[in-house]
């Protein structure tokens, strides 16, 4: 029995970090929508910059889809675990006769 368990338990371990690979990538996967540009060394070089306007015509801002997939990340996440905690409770355990 105790190979079973010693299985089971690398299976979780491994299952575990799948799953916070996973969670690293898909933020590093949105890190780009947390970028900010940074001004040129040394400044304008004294000429004056005209001012810019930003037109925006709809969409959405990066920063709002990377916590969107952050939680659908999140609640899949949570579904698996859920799910995976159901089958083992349904599971039918043998017995030594």
């Amino acid at each position: 029995m105790n190979h079973i368990h010693r299985i089971h338990r690398i299976r979780r371990s491994l299952a575990v970090l799948a799953g916070l690979a996973g969670a690293v990538l898909a933020l590093a996967g949105a890190a780009p929508a947390f970028a900010v540009p940074l001004p040129p060394p040394g400044g304008s070089g004294g000429r004056a910059q005209a001012p810019v306007q930003v037109i925006t015509a709809g969409g959405m801002p990066g920063w709002q889809i990377a916590v969107i997939a952050a939680g659908a990340a999140l609640v899949a996440a949570v579904a698996a675990v859920l799910a995976d905690r159901a089958r083992l409770a349904r599971r039918v355990t043998a017995t030594a006769s």
